[in-house]
């Protein structure tokens, strides 16, 4: 998708949009919907602005009322990727124990098995796709923390708890296991082989549990 600008606009003083009306809020997620549906499937370069459009029964002129360019509508699918995360993952807002982690990994690993297939990760697409776009970088950093910190809030509820060592860091921990997620999918991509994300997966809470204090180091059993 190159990136085009909306036509210029008289200055009004302010910089913000005004809020949205619920039609207007619908077009939008419409927009967005299609747009994320379509680089999905086919890449970010790939997707143009009138296959969007006509996806989301809109025109031209909503689309620049609502963004400024494709780079911001580029910016508000890649949002909506960490939404859709985090919606399909819900157990990862009580990851704050050994069997809150446990049903986290379990919700990963099932979402990845219904959405299209074991190995897709919309947000890791766009990244590999976007990341060497300084348009972009920040906002897919952005996304990955948001991803990143219900992770973290967890396991610094454990450290306080006692089931982590004091040296953990709980940001760095979240931050590796959404990489293991990341390179898993990669790999199991590569490989054409679903059992190597579980494998990432697995090793990612076996790495965590060496971080477990003595007397805390028994975890459930995968279910």
């Amino acid at each position: 998708m190159a990136v085009t600008r909306a036509p210029e606009k008289a200055a009004t003083g302010e910089s913000a949009r005004p809020p949205l009306s619920p039609r207007g809020l619908r077009s939008r997620t419409a927009i967005v919907d299609a747009a994320a549906t379509m680089m999905r499937h086919s890449g970010v370069a790939s997707t143009s602005l009138d296959d969007v459009l006509a996806a989301a029964g809109c025109g031209k002129s909503q689309l620049y009322h609502y963004f400024d360019d494709s780079a911001d509508l580029i910016r508000a699918v890649i949002d909506r990727q960490v939404e859709l995360i985090l919606a399909a993952q819900p157990a990862i807002h009580h990851a704050d124990s050994w069997a809150g982690l446990r049903r986290w990994a379990d919700q990963v690993l099932e979402s990845h098995r219904v959405l299209d297939g074991p190995f897709a990760c919309p947000l890791g697409s766009m990244a590999a796709e976007l990341k060497n776009d300084d348009a972009y970088l920040p906002h897919l950093d952005a996304a990955f923390r948001r991803w990143e910190e219900p992770l973290a809030r967890g396991l610094e509820v454990m450290r306080e708890r006692g089931q982590l060592t004091r040296q953990s860091n709980p940001d760095r921990l979240a931050q590796s296991i959404v990489a293991a997620v990341q390179g898993g999918l990669m790999m199991a991509q590569i490989h054409d082989d679903g059992a190597v994300f579980e494998d990432a997966v697995e090793n990612a809470l076996l790495s965590l549990r060496r971080r477990a204090t003595p007397r805390r180091r028994p975890v459930p059993a995968k279910s």
